[in-house]
């Protein structure tokens, strides 16, 4: 997928998937040889805050997390679903960008940031403070860089009221920094308003779809059946945000009634794609490019073998070239 001239691939890691520097969860690395291997796919950045966030997630001084077992994560592998309530556990930009990892990164890469001020005029306020602090070390990047903006992150309770201003707003500010920009939504957006949204000049293109919140679409999600409770596990943090299979079908509907809305922009999008065939249905119904998350601890093995697929994916590619 090419924005503004530069090649950002067919497919993108999830926003945290890979931590703040590409760095991984500490199981990566032992099963990189059973196929979970990021190498070809788009490093995007763990969603920051501006400030630093104590989430829920206890980091090390690396910005790494402290439990092998995250506590605020819950899997369930043979349902193929997950829920987390991590809220943006972060040290902030500054002390991001002061590790001066992002600056040396060969390979085009995104980074994430999300407001989590509790009204529209402050979210925007420190949206212009971040862009202030970001624009202040670009000549230092080596590689092209975009900016994902997470609007749909379900963990910080954000009710955002009218959103196409608040998006144009933010998309107005950010334009600054003359890179590419990508607001990210969930499914739970109205497929008409991300095409509203898509069609402001500064937005380059639309990640589709964040986790979706504990207890939504309830006729068609059994959330008692997935984790045996009306209650959610996480409840205590929140709630959290439901990720893996569940997603695959609400992540297709909204990616074709946006485009029969008017949706025009490049779309990436990401929500239960666990296998070659996921990634075959939404790249056909018209996704320029994929982003993976889950996958990585529910099917990892398939993670490698997934990014290869769509690299080389075409129309009908699926039936002559996926075999799992």
């Amino acid at each position: 997928m090419k924005l503004r001239g530069v090649e950002f691939g067919r497919v993108w890691g999830a926003s945290g998937v890979q931590g703040f520097f590409g760095e991984g969860y500490w199981f990566h690395k032992l099963l990189q040889p059973f196929g979970l291997n990021w190498a070809h796919a788009t490093f995007v950045a763990k969603t920051t805050t501006l400030g630093p966030r104590v989430g829920n997630m206890p980091l090390k001084s690396d910005f790494t997390p402290q439990e092998k077992l995250p506590k605020c994560i819950v899997v369930k592998p043979l349902k193929g679903v997950a829920l987390n309530s991590v809220g943006l556990s972060g040290p902030g930009v500054e002390a991001l960008l002061e590790r001066g990892l992002w600056q040396i990164r060969k390979k085009p890469f995104l980074i994430s940031f999300m407001s989590v001020a509790d009204t529209p005029e402050k979210r925007v306020h420190e949206l212009h403070d971040f862009v202030t602090i970001l624009k202040e070390h670009l000549p230092k990047f080596q590689a092209p860089v975009g900016l994902q903006i997470n609007y749909s992150c379900p963990n910080t309770h954000i009710h955002i009221g009218n959103l196409i201003d608040e998006v144009a707003e933010g998309l107005g500010v950010a334009s600054e920094l003359g890179i590419p920009l990508v607001p990210k939504f969930s499914v739970t957006l109205p497929a008409e308003v991300g095409a509203k949204i898509a069609s402001n000049p500064a937005c380059d293109a639309i990640c589709i779809s964040n986790t979706i919140p504990w207890g939504a679409f309830p006729e068609q999600i059994d959330w008692k059946g997935l984790f045996g409770s009306r209650t959610s596990p996480l409840a205590h943090l929140g709630g959290g945000g439901l990720s893996g299979a569940n997603l695959l079908h609400f992540l297709m509907s909204w990616i074709r009634s946006s485009r029969r809305a008017g949706l025009r922009k490049p779309l990436n999008a990401g929500g239960g794609i666990l296998g070659k065939e996921d990634a075959s249905l939404v790249l056909g119904i018209g996704a320029e490019s994929i982003f993976l998350g889950s996958i990585a601890f529910l099917r990892p093995w398939r993670v490698g073998g997934v990014i290869d697929f769509a690299h080389s994916w075409h129309m009908g590619a699926y039936h002559s070239q996926a075999t799992a």
